[in-house]
């Protein structure tokens, strides 16, 4: 199964989120509670990560940071390891806590960062139907549940010396019109801002988009769906055989002929396969009519010629770099 994509940059802001396997509790006590927090500031410290807020809650958990080095898988690792261990080790259990991997959302912070945090707060206010209560009896069990950052946002002396409160409190403009921006989410129901996320993992606008696809690693359209889906110009097949021709000054109908030029019709192959959404079917057929088992074995071929032969494998990197560069136009 294809891995959800990580963009990750120095002072990258990400909103994530963890559940527990078969939605059961990653709490058994306030100890575990209290444990989580330690190990949590422990590698805060060690990857040099800013907690914006966070909230617990009975079987899953939400965390707003920013990273100040290009490493947030790093640090979801070293945390999540740490304490499945230790829950595991106090409960005498083994196995998996969590359900699959975290979530990370990369956020806008610009745009976003205020309604993040306010979604994230109202988390356990929001667990009970909205319209079963008043949104000032929401607010109250908001403000009284004792395992998220609020209080920290609205009182000065409740605050945690491991959160960082001061980029959202300038955001609203202290703490009194954070407090006013929360009871207006409640009191108006405000949508879930993740509503507008952009392929599945970001959560910003067109432009912030644009500046988030320079700094990714640029791969397989197939093997990372969540980047095919970011990629607003995808290419179509002609566009990858018009850099080939134009890069190895060569006629198409060279790469048609299905007799010799093995190499190149196996760079052609794979090019298309990972930056046009086509199947190995439709790469044949653009290949002269191969099969689908044929481009495999092309493409097989060519990957182990470029471990061997130092030019093949420059001539490879260059002319791939060329297909990455329209993939950003």
């Amino acid at each position: 199964m294809a891995r959800a994509l990580r963009v990750q940059f120095p002072g990258a802001f990400y909103h994530i989120t963890c559940r527990g396997v078969e939605r059961r509790f990653i709490y058994g006590n306030d100890m575990d509670r209290d444990r989580f927090l330690e190990l949590l500031t422990r590698s805060l410290v060690t990857y040099q990560v800013v907690l914006h807020a966070y909230i617990m809650m009975t079987n899953h958990f939400h965390l707003l940071i920013q990273t100040r080095k290009a490493n947030c898988a790093e640090f979801m690792r070293h945390f999540n390891i740490s304490y499945t261990g230790w829950f595991n080790w106090h409960h005498k259990r083994c196995g998996n806590l969590y359900q699959g991997r975290y979530k990370a959302f990369l956020i806008d912070a610009d745009n976003y960062l205020l309604e993040v945090s306010r979604y994230l707060h109202l988390n356990h206010a929001r667990k009970i139907n909205m319209a079963a209560m008043s949104y000032q009896e929401h607010w109250r069990d908001a403000q009284a549940y004792p395992w998220s950052s609020l209080l920290g946002y609205l009182r000065a002396d409740r605050v945690m010396p491991y959160i960082n409160y001061d980029l959202i409190l300038s955001m609203a403009g202290g703490r009194q019109r954070y407090r006013d921006f929360m009871r207006d989410g409640l009191q108006r129901n405000c949508e879930n801002p993740f509503c507008d996320l952009k392929s599945r993992l970001i959560l910003g606008d067109e432009d912030f988009v644009a500046r988030v696809k320079r700094c990714l690693k640029y791969g397989s359209l197939r093997d990372q769906p969540d980047y095919r889906d970011l990629v607003v110009t995808r290419l179509e097949p002609e566009q990858v055989m018009d850099i080939l021709t134009r890069y190895f000054g060569i006629n198409l109908d060279l790469l048609r002929q299905r007799r010799g030029n093995g190499m190149l019709r196996g760079i052609a192959a794979e090019l298309m396969y990972k930056y046009c959404k086509i199947t190995q079917a439709k790469v044949g057929f653009l290949l002269g009519g191969i099969d689908y088992g044929a481009v495999h074995l092309l493409r097989r071929r060519m990957k182990e010629q470029i471990t061997k032969d130092d030019i093949i494998r420059k001539q490879y990197a260059e002319v791939e770099a060329k297909v990455q560069d329209a993939c950003r136009m």
